[in-house]
């Protein structure tokens, strides 16, 4: 079993299940996990590029958008 195998096989597996993935991303669980998460990054760039909290903010947000359900 090569790496193609592997990624078809994950294709495959995701286009089966597509509902439901989309689903989990656009949970209150999945707001909560990745809310923390995002923070915490976000906090983390800050302390390395103060100069940029702005964008950070702004990158973190947009970020936010894409995942859980608000």
């Amino acid at each position: 079993m090569g790496i193609d195998d592997i990624v078809n096989g994950a294709k495959n597996a995701y286009e089966q299940n597509k509902d439901k993935v989309e689903g989990a991303l656009h949970s209150e669980q999945a707001e909560e996990i990745s809310d923390k998460v995002l923070d915490g990054v976000a906090d983390f760039a800050k302390k390395v590029a103060p100069g940029a909290a702005d964008k950070i903010d702004e990158i973190r947000n947009e970020a936010d958008k894409q995942i859980g359900n608000e």
